[in-house]
């Protein structure tokens, strides 16, 4: 063969060697008629169809072993299920568990939140009250003759000492807490004391705004040493007297220093014993004020009363009207 022959295609025509060229012919039909199969013809769809084969084969392999991987994946999830049952649902059970602990914490929280909020009202409504009661406080402090008031920003309310004629403070300087609650408590009194010894103050006032806020042991023992720090339970009325009564103590404090009270055991016991006295002297007056202004209201009463007596004492008899008028005196005397 020629190396310039060309490669043939099978519908390309060729010279048919019977008619020498005069008839052309496919080159698929001169082989037909000359009984030569066309190889490359053949070749070609037998490799299609081992192609064919092949994927098909490759394909349904494939499957199958698909579907043997799938059924032992079932069979060994299954063997593990069953092996692993209990554990299974005790995690289940956690699960459920804690999905619940969780619920109840984010309830929880929302309760604190709540709660949260209401102490915060609640601690600015107190700030607000107590703010109040110190502005009271220094109104009223600021009116008294001799006396210097210092507002504090912390460790306390005020700082409350006395002038000297020059107008100077002088020692020893008190410290002052006022407080507006319910029942005056442990914690209170300890606050005050650790804020007296910050600022390494001796003396230390604790202003109540009644009595009915003072315990029966603050009333029992109003002047007293606590920790190093004497302190005065008081109300926002004794405390003028209370002041008062204190005052020679005070100066012989700061001419003496301040721990010859500590020193004179008895001194103390008096002083104590003063204010309680004091105390029972202002609440027996206060009982006799009251008695006085209620006789005076019976008073004006049976005033009215005999006035209505005599105006009615011409359309009674006399022993009637006699024994009316006892009656009342006696109700009067009762």
């Amino acid at each position: 063969m020629s190396k310039n022959t060309a490669v043939l295609s099978p519908n390309d025509g060729i010279e048919c060697p019977l008619c020498l060229g005069e008839g052309r012919l496919k080159r698929t039909e001169v082989l037909d008629r000359l009984g030569v199969k066309d190889f490359a013809r053949v070749a070609q769809l037998s490799a299609e169809e081992a192609f064919r084969l092949l994927q098909e084969k490759h394909t349904t392999d494939n499957q199958a072993a698909w579907s043997r991987f799938e059924a032992e994946l079932a069979k060994r999830t299954a063997d593990m299920r069953e092996r692993h049952k209990d554990e299974l649902h005790a995690a289940q059970s956690e699960r459920e568990a804690l999905v619940r602990r969780v619920e109840d914490c984010l309830r929880e929280v929302g309760q604190l939140r709540e709660r949260n909020q209401e102490l915060e009202g609640q601690m600015a409504k107190v700030a607000r009250v107590g703010k109040r009661e110190e502005m009271d406080f220094a109104d009223e402090a600021r009116t008294w003759a001799g006396v210097c008031l210092e507002k504090l920003s912390r460790h306390g309310d005020f700082i409350l000492s006395y002038r000297d004629p020059s107008g100077k403070p002088v020692e020893p300087q008190i410290l002052i807490d006022n407080k507006d609650k319910a029942t005056i408590a442990e914690i209170d009194l300890d606050k005050l004391v650790r804020d007296a010894r910050e600022r390494k103050l001796r003396i230390a006032v604790l202003v109540a705004r009644s009595e009915e806020q003072l315990r029966q042991l603050d009333l029992d023992c109003r002047f007293g040493r606590k920790d190093g720090v004497w302190v005065l339970r008081t109300t926002r009325q004794w405390v003028p007297r209370d002041l008062d009564v204190l005052k020679p103590l005070f100066e012989r404090m700061r001419a003496q220093g301040p721990d010859f009270l500590e020193n004179d055991a008895a001194l103390a016991d008096e002083v104590r014993r003063s204010l309680c006295d004091l105390d029972r002297i202002e609440s027996e007056l206060k009982k006799a004020a009251k008695a006085v202004t209620s006789a005076s209201g019976l008073v004006v009463k049976y005033k009215e009363r005999l006035g209505t007596l005599c105006e009615g004492a011409s359309l009674k008899k006399p022993s009637q009207s006699v024994r009316v008028f006892s009656e009342d005196l006696r109700e009067a005397g009762a």
